[in-house]
């Protein structure tokens, strides 16, 4: 008779440690993948909505000023000084440098 009584007790535990894993599971998504989703969303849109003039950073940390936007080749023409002019993917611009909090 204890011994059916154990093995009960034991199948619940079972059941308990699967719930656990779904609510950790639920619990990293809803605070780490979901805001990484909709960050990455947030900066495809901005790549989408490039336009000449904006003042943006490059990935590699290059401040400049779009010069062009050639949607066939996905490709940005990002000026940095006077007269030099880079080309450089679409997607490796991040972020408009009016977003960028100003250093004092």
């Amino acid at each position: 008779m204890t011994n059916i009584l154990l093995q009960a007790q034991q199948g619940g535990g079972g059941m308990m440690m699967l719930l656990m894993m779904v609510a950790i599971f639920a619990i990293m998504y809803f605070f780490m993948i979901r805001p990484q989703q909709k960050q990455q969303k947030a900066i495809r849109n901005f790549q989408n909505q490039l336009a000449e003039g904006m003042a943006v950073v490059v990935g590699s940390g290059i401040y400049g000023t779009v010069k062009s936007v050639d949607l066939a080749r996905n490709t940005v023409d990002v000026k940095i000084a006077k007269d030099v002019v880079i080309t450089v993917a679409k997607s490796a611009v991040f972020q408009d440098m009016t977003s960028i909090p100003a250093q004092k």
